[in-house]
Formats: C-alpha cells, structure tokens, sequence
C-alpha cells in the first residue's frame, strides 16, 4: 500500500485556534500535542506540549511551568483565561 493512500489520522476536536474575546490572547492548540500562545504583538509568548483527558487539558510549558484548562460548552477555561474557538468569538458590546 502507498503511503499516501493511508488516510491520516482526524485530529483532536479542540486543536485549532482559541482566543479570548478581546483578541489579545491566542492560544493554538497544534495536533502534535504543542502548543503555541501569542499575547498582543508577542508571538510565541509561551509554547509547550498539551495533553487532553476527555475536556480537560494539562499543559507543561517550555520552561516547566505547568497549568490546566477545561473545555465546558465549547469554552475553553485555561486557568484564569476564558477561550474561544477563533470563528466563534462574541461581539464585542461597545456599550452603543
């Protein structure tokens, strides 16, 4: 069989990119279990692996650092961050 007939493997429901609703955080969450965060202007600003248990995500950064995230109704809560997938982003309400 040739390789590029094996039809590859269908990621992970929550890879993809995840943003908090002011645009300033953008975690992506890659399907090699890495994971990139750009904040503002910074990309990169922390990158490390990730794990998924059912909805709940353990993060060890590349420094060490370690943190948790849960996937509830389709929002990602990664400690104190509140994350959504990048087409599914609330309006912002400007109060007009």
């Amino acid at each position: 069989m040739n390789t590029h007939d094996t039809p590859s493997p269908v990621p992970h429901p929550y890879v993809g990119m995840w943003v908090t609703a002011d645009g300033h955080i953008r975690q992506e969450l890659l399907s090699n279990g890495r994971y990139d965060e750009a904040r503002g202007t910074r990309r990169s600003a922390y990158t490390g692996n990730y794990t998924v248990t059912g909805d709940h995500l353990e993060y060890v950064d590349d420094t060490g650092f370690t943190a948790t995230g849960d996937v509830r109704n389709g929002v990602l809560y990664h400690e104190h961050l509140v994350l959504h997938r990048e087409d599914e982003v609330p309006a912002h309400d400007d109060g007009r």
